[in-house]
């Protein structure tokens, strides 16, 4: 059966309404569904804004307004040449909160979409009111695990074939994107959720010219900036504490980024911290949707209550 068309998986049918917002120097696509306090969802690696389809509609379902981005480079945003660090990425998020019309949100972000999370509560701390990282520990304490647990720095080793030039973005591509599926299938613990029809929707997204190479752009940009300015500038500015409600979310199986190597990101938040591990692999919210809106929802209730 052939692939539905990129643009017919970035503009799923649904009860949210599609968007496009101007912010920070590009144009953003959103999915945006529900009224009342403002959640924005952050996808990670390989996916895209519908990874948060079931997120959507139970935040919608219990009163507030649910927000699904797709990040720079991913999706029907804008695949600017460049950006694709943490600093741009906060400015990004902060940018579509307030073309929005909103002053703050709550962000929830997987994968590159937790560090964008991270990243923007300490950098454009105004426009956040609390942030749900999933499968990301504290971008410090994750180079901390990459330098001192060898079972982290095997688990991204993937990272380092993806420095190279056109091949990776060959390989990602090569057969309609069967790498995709492959990729999801294999960072999860119980792949029973991917079935065809959603694996075809992230093969579809991803085949979307050029979000091969900008999304393979974060990666060139983690492991080379390690030893220049720009990345050793951001690690510094990441050394100011984190002053908002932060709810940790975790896969006990993640083979990608180690239970263990989430350990620790507390120490880099001074508010309240909550932190939830559930029986996943690296993608929580889709392998076990029901655990995690109940755990999501009774978190942004707590938020509420004096």
């Amino acid at each position: 059966m052939p692939l539905p068309e990129p643009d017919a998986a970035i503009q799923a049918a649904g009860p949210w309404t599609h968007r496009d917002v101007a912010a920070n120097g590009a144009r953003f696509h959103v999915a945006d569904v529900g009224e009342g306090p403002a959640v924005l969802l952050l996808h990670g690696f390989p996916m895209f804004w519908w990874t948060w389809r079931r997120q959507l509609t139970a935040l919608a379902a219990a009163g507030y307004r649910a927000i699904a981005m797709d990040l720079r480079g991913y999706g029907g945003s804008d695949h600017p040449p460049e950006g694709y660090d943490p600093r741009t990425l906060a400015a990004d998020v902060a940018g579509v909160i307030r073309c929005m019309g909103l002053t703050e949100a709550v962000i929830v972000g997987h994968g590159w979409g937790g560090i964008a999370a991270w990243s923007t509560a300490v950098l454009e701390p105004e426009v956040v009111r609390a942030i749900a990282p999933v499968s990301m520990p504290h971008p410090r304490q994750l180079r901390r695990a990459l330098w001192r647990d060898p079972r982290q720095q095997s688990a991204l080793t993937y990272t380092l074939g993806f420095q190279w030039p056109f091949l990776p973005e060959r390989s990602l591509t090569a057969h309609e994107g069967a790498r995709i599926r492959d990729l999801i299938s294999a960072w999860s613990h119980d792949a029973t959720w991917l079935d065809d029809e959603t694996a075809d929707a992230y093969r579809s997204a991803f085949l979307r010219w050029p979000t091969a190479h900008t999304a393979v752009e974060y990666h060139r940009w983690a492991v080379r900036s390690s030893i220049r300015p720009d990345g050793i500038t951001y690690m510094s500015l990441m050394e100011a504490p984190v002053q908002r409600s932060v709810l940790q979310v975790q896969g006990e199986f993640d083979p990608m980024v180690l239970s263990s190597s989430v350990d620790g990101s507390e120490t880099y938040v001074r508010a309240p911290y909550a932190r939830i591990d559930l029986p996943t692999g690296h993608f929580p919210h889709e392998e076990q949707p029901e655990l995690f809106n109940a755990a999501l929802i009774d978190w942004l209730g707590a938020l509420e209550r004096p």
